[in-house]
């Protein structure tokens, strides 16, 4: 079995230097530590599947990461102060589950399109105003968290996530709603509580009767 090394809440400030003597890291947590950076190093620790950074300082993240091709499992990265992402991060091909929520990105960041196993994305409490029509290419997404953005419509490619279980959207200035999300269909939630800016399509009715929740 590989080794899983859990530094949760230590209050560390670097990274410490045994993590890359280490062999065999399957799991990494190092949430809640005041780290202000991380060192390119990353990109060593091959045998990563889960790595967890959250509730840090970082704006950057180096370009190493995206290196991490056996990361599969989680890759935590929320509440930072991350504005952008490394492209690189698109080579995460084996990544399900991915969480960049409270951080002050203002735009998508493009490399997430890359990540084709997701099965999960959080990207609540940024400053999101749009969502690329490439969002399309994550055609194993069972849940997409966007709570508390700015977004103001969605991509009609959003119709394209034929896996999708759950959209929430909770918090947003929605002004409207692509045709596409009606079609989606394995829905069973969609959540438009605190969205006080739309005016709720006739066909939200159509999924209510297929057994689809939503909430507004």
């Amino acid at each position: 079995m590989g080794v899983k090394l859990d530094f949760w809440k230590q209050r560390l400030g670097s990274v410490p230097e045994f993590v890359w003597a280490t062999g065999d890291v399957e799991t990494l947590v190092l949430a809640d530590n005041d780290l202000a950076e991380v060192p390119d190093r990353f990109g060593d620790l091959k045998g990563l599947r889960m790595l967890d950074l959250g509730h840090n300082r970082l704006t950057t993240v180096p370009d190493s990461m995206g290196d991490l091709d056996g990361l599969t499992d989680f890759l935590y990265l929320h509440d930072n102060g991350l504005t952008s992402l490394p492209a690189s991060l698109g080579n995460l091909t084996r990544l399900k589950y991915f969480n960049v929520s409270d951080n002050p990105l203002e735009e998508f960041p493009n490399c997430v399109c890359g990540m084709s196993s997701l099965v999960e994305l959080r990207l609540c409490d940024n400053r999101l105003t749009s969502l690329p029509e490439s969002i399309v290419r994550l055609s194993r997404l069972r849940e997409l968290h966007l709570r508390n953005n700015l977004l103001t419509s969605l991509p009609a490619a959003i119709g394209g996530l034929c896996e999708l279980r759950l959209l929430d959207l909770r918090g947003n200035p929605l002004s409207e709603l692509p045709e596409g999300v009606r079609g989606l269909p394995k829905l069973e939630k969609l959540d438009l509580r605190w969205v006080s800016t739309l005016k709720l399509p006739p066909w939200t009715a159509e999924l209510e009767a297929r057994g689809c929740l939503v909430y507004c």
